[in-house]
């Protein structure tokens, strides 16, 4: 939650009915036409989207914890299949997507047939991480089904730690509007950097558009 004390805007950690309320506000209509790849937060996952791409690299974190604190072979088993369907990913071409190819369907089958094992014995920790990958099963291999869908959000991640570093140079931000300023340009910037365009060209026709800014 954000909120502003001596004319300087600081932040806390949400409540989960602050990221429900964030969410409605932010995403009322939701993004129809975009794959919405996040961590599996329930308030993320409720954002109405064409489809939802868990995080994988979240996935084998948690899966690499529960090797190592309970030599649990499930967890090797689904990271292996977590780590080939990575691999799978950078040796598909574009004409593999329109219809699921073998190795894909395989993939699939892998991960039903994982998660129908019993788990009755297992950690506590690792039944509540196979009930949620039960709950959120469609949205695991969403990446295999969309070329331009990476498997994790470390690029969403990457473009935060930007502002982390603005905070930690200017001291955090003095009013919402510089704060509103500076995420809107930098916006633009990450934006035509990953499509490839000229960054110049993207912030002269911001500056016209919006010269307010």
């Amino acid at each position: 939650m954000t909120f502003k004390k001596n004319g300087i805007i600081q932040c806390r950690v949400k409540k989960h009915s602050d990221k429900i309320i964030s969410i409605k506000e932010y995403f009322a209509g939701g993004i129809p036409l975009t794959v919405y790849v996040s961590d599996c937060w329930a308030a993320q996952l409720k954002v109405a989207a064409l489809a939802h791409q868990l995080c994988i690299a979240h996935l084998l974190r948690e899966l690499r914890n529960f090797e190592d604190a309970l030599a649990c072979q499930w967890s090797s088993a689904m990271k292996q299949l977590l780590q080939d369907a990575i691999v799978l990913k950078k040796q598909m071409q574009p004409r593999d997507y329109p219809a699921p190819a073998d190795a894909v369907i395989k993939i699939e089958q892998r991960l039903s047939e994982l998660l129908q094992t019993d788990q009755r014995t297992s950690h506590k920790k690792v039944q509540a991480f196979v009930k949620r990958l039960k709950k959120n099963r469609d949205s695991v291999f969403t990446f295999l089904h969309h070329p331009k869908v990476p498997p994790d959000n470390n690029g969403s991640e990457r473009a935060v730690r930007n502002v982390k570093v603005k905070t930690k140079i200017s001291g955090l931000f003095r009013t919402i509007e510089e704060a509103t300023r500076f995420a809107i340009i930098r916006s633009v910037i990450d934006t035509t950097i990953k499509n490839t365009n000229n960054v110049f060209e993207a912030l002269t026709l911001l500056n016209n558009s919006l010269p307010e800014l």
